[in-house]
């Protein structure tokens, strides 16, 4: 039926028996495992989610796994809703997903949310690339925002969580304001709730899947979400929220600098509105051909805003907020079509009866 995917290949089938499923193929990892694990137990509970239908399965180098295919919905919910939306759809995540004692290993996590990665230097290895980013020279902004964040995550604890770390709009399908599915489960991770908030809070769209999300949206996110979990952020919890989103969105503009050369021309700066200012959100492209430089697209699209600002104390509303920086959306829906996948007529995974 289709074919994609740029980390994973992605490819739709539709059975002898007219099932129609969508089997995934990426590097092997311990941690996939666990995903789909985590994935199956919130699909037995009631989450939207696609039903797994095999385990992880070795396929060569690689592992494989097959889930049912859940078409159609909208990228988005209504505009005047989509805060709330978002939110509620992952509390409800965290809610219902099991205790990180209830599944193997979910290490490492995806590169773009490794602020506490285990190698040397500032940043983690990017899992699109070989590229180092910590002898990439430039920028000096982009390091100093990251060691800001990364600092003021170390700087507090709280116990943890599964959680999904790529709330993008693409990875999610709506029916009016209903959820209507979640996808990309190789995201879930184990941190702790409010840096995986934060994470939320700063990459889910509002008015359009193209469109970052702005300060306003991110702190109607943080707002929304606490509501529906039905208790407050402690102040040190929020401050993590917010330095969660300045991380993740530094992570991305540094690899889109290594990778795509230097920031477009067409950069403005955001309005750093008092102390609410905080880092807009980004995408990673798992789309695009890896022969199309990243900075091709940064002529059109916003890339990097703005130098991150001073930490500093917002009045009387208890918590510290951060400089902006902004990139283009770049890690948007993983759908573009892909050349033949050498070996995949040989897969050998095995699906159960129709239930």
């Amino acid at each position: 039926m289709f074919r994609s995917g740029y980390l994973s290949t992605v490819i739709g089938l539709r059975l002898a028996d007219d099932r129609e499923v969508v089997v995934k193929i990426r590097p092997d990892s311990p941690r996939i495992a666990a995903c789909v694990d985590v994935q199956r137990r919130l699909f037995q509970v009631g989450y939207p989610c696609p039903r797994p239908l095999t385990g992880a399965v070795a396929f060569g180098g690689d592992v494989a796994t097959a889930e049912a295919y859940v078409p159609g919905g909208a990228l988005l919910p209504s505009a005047d809703h989509a805060a709330l939306a978002f939110a509620e759809a992952f509390a409800r995540l965290i809610k219902l997903a099991p205790r990180p004692d209830e599944v193997s290993t979910l290490d490492p996590p995806p590169s773009w949310a490794a602020w506490d990665h285990a190698g040397d230097g500032l940043w983690p290895c990017p899992d699109e690339s070989d590229v180092d980013l910590n002898g990439v020279g430039g920028a000096e902004w982009i390091d100093d925002a990251g060691r800001r964040a990364s600092d003021r995550l170390r700087a507090g604890e709280s116990g943890a969580v599964i959680g999904h770390c790529d709330w993008l709009a693409g990875n999610l399908r709506w029916s009016g304001d209903a959820l209507l599915v979640v996808h990309d489960w190789d995201s879930v991770t184990v941190e702790s709730e409010e840096v995986l908030v934060g994470f939320a809070a700063a990459l889910y769209s509002s008015v359009s899947a193209d469109e970052p999300a702005t300060v306003e949206d991110t702190e109607r996110f943080l707002l929304a979400y606490r509501q529906a979990r039905g208790r407050e952020f402690s102040a040190d919890e929020l401050q993590r929220a917010w330095a969660a989103g300045v991380w993740t969105r530094a992570y991305d503009a540094k690899y889109q600098d290594a990778v795509g050369g230097s920031p477009s021309p067409h950069c403005r700066r955001m309005r750093p509105a008092s102390a609410s200012v905080v880092l807009a959100p980004a995408r990673r492209d798992h789309n695009r051909p890896a022969a199309e430089p990243r900075c091709t697209r940064a002529s059109a699209l916003t890339r990097v805003i703005a130098r991150s600002a001073e930490l500093e104390q917002s009045a009387g509303r208890g918590r510290h907020c951060w400089g902006a920086v902004k990139i283009m959306p770049a890690r948007a829906q993983r759908g573009a079509a892909i050349p033949g996948v050498p070996g995949v007529g040989n897969a050998a995974v095995t699906l159960p009866p129709p239930v």
